[in-house]
């Protein structure tokens, strides 16, 4: 096995593999999440598109590797993970995810292979700037911002033993999103689709729209009634945007 195909078996879940797919949509996690909170998605799509959750090290059967705690290497180790793949590929990522898409997006536009699509959730433009610092929270008051974000079942907060384990994860994460500077603001040849929760508490409609800066192609925004977990409250709307997002872009090879 060459080292190109380990590290895509170590970094991608392929939950529902379709031989007949005409496109390939790589989703990649929010904070403290892992590839599983992909796998309704993946089955809902269809079988002309195929899921290829990112998990991230630290989480789930990559908890034992170490965490990486930027932007830019994860990135890196995403992009290099894709190589393998044929055909037309686009990136969905919510949250933190949806900014690790965006990096992954420019290396393969700086590769040659540029990305099909963009499809970015309930994040803020890179050009939006802010200070966060909730890595820098105890693990009580963090757990309480989880909690508003709605990322976690009450009963998390009961676990004594689950927030031994996932508060480092998600402390990791806050922290490389905290530190992410966008380093080159040129807009990508690529179309954007943007999503958002018209009651997040902690990325507003407008900041999301700001992703418009980011494409010289077409971009589209998309409010959804909900916080920062409006997926779940709107399933099948969600599944409908992606395929109008990519279905543009479906190969055309039988």
């Amino acid at each position: 096995m060459n080292a190109t195909v380990a590290c895509t078996q170590q970094w991608i879940r392929r939950y529902h593999p379709k031989p007949a797919r005409r496109m390939t949509l790589v989703a990649l996690p929010h904070a403290g999440g892992s590839a599983s909170y992909f796998h309704p998605l993946s089955a809902a799509l269809g079988d002309d598109v195929e899921v290829l959750a990112v998990q991230y090290p630290g989480r789930q059967d990559r908890r034992h590797e170490a965490l990486i705690g930027d932007v830019h290497e994860l990135a890196d180790q995403v992009a290099r993970a894709l190589m393998p793949w044929a055909g037309p590929v686009a990136l969905f990522g919510h949250s933190m995810g949806a900014t690790v898409a965006y990096e992954v997006a420019r290396r393969l536009a700086d590769g040659g292979s540029p990305a099909a699509a963009l499809i970015v959730s309930a994040r803020r433009a890179p050009s939006v700037a802010r200070t966060d610092a909730f890595h820098e929270l105890d693990d009580e008051q963090l757990l309480k911002e989880v909690l508003l974000l709605g990322g976690s079942d009450a009963a998390f907060a009961l676990d004594e033993e689950l927030l031994r384990l996932t508060m480092p994860v998600l402390r990791n994460d806050f922290r490389a999103v905290a530190d992410y500077r966008c380093a080159h603001p040129e807009p990508l040849a690529v179309p954007v689709t943007a999503l958002v929760g018209s009651t997040d508490p902690r990325v507003t409609v407008a900041e999301v729209d700001a992703w418009r800066r980011h494409t010289s192609a077409a971009f589209s925004l998309h409010v959804f009634d909900g916080g920062h977990f409006y997926l779940a409250e709107h399933p099948g709307a969600v599944t409908e945007v992606l395929r109008s997002a990519l279905a543009p872009h479906f190969s055309t090879e039988t």
